[in-house]
């Protein structure tokens, strides 16, 4: 399903380049906070199974410490310094840390899981990029987007 939406959830989201529906940043909010009470994140774990976090020093240093190792023995083990963006990312897919999809971290896991998958971090068309890009790993997100796909559409006239 998400690959047959993904076009055109992709085409609606390229529309906040140019406008921006008055209260949106609302609209997104309230939708958003609607779609979490049907999605059950341990039925699919796929952002764990195809993406990896970006590692902060607080992540690593919180992590290893839960582990009981050194900063050094969690990189060395786990992590890779990504070369163009120089963030520590993890050396394969799926997580390490995923058992049964949960996390066997969750309490300690990265920031970047922990905020997953972004729906209110930044004004809604600042992240289109990162939306359209978890179209395809985020039923969440895919559900999110539709809805406001719908909603927009039936409630704003959009330019020509």
């Amino acid at each position: 399903m998400a690959a047959r939406k993904k076009r055109s959830l992709s085409l609606f989201l390229d529309k906040f380049d140019d406008i921006v529906p008055d209260g949106m940043r609302e609209l997104v909010a309230e939708t958003d906070a609607e779609i979490w009470k049907e999605v059950d994140c341990t039925e699919c774990a796929n952002c764990c199974k195809k993406m990896t976090p970006t590692y902060l020093k607080s992540d690593i240093d919180r992590i290893s410490t839960h582990l009981g190792i050194t900063r050094r023995e969690f990189r060395d083990r786990w992590l890779r310094k990504e070369a163009e963006s120089g963030d520590w990312i993890n050396v394969s897919l799926p997580c390490q840390f995923l058992e049964d999809n949960k996390c066997s971290i969750y309490d300690v896991r990265p920031k970047d899981c922990a905020d997953f998958p972004h729906h209110t971090k930044k004004s809604f068309d600042q992240y289109n990029e990162t939306f359209k890009n978890n179209l395809e790993y985020c039923p969440a997100t895919l559900m999110l987007i539709d809805r406001l796909r719908i909603i927009v559409e039936e409630g704003y006239e959009w330019p020509m």
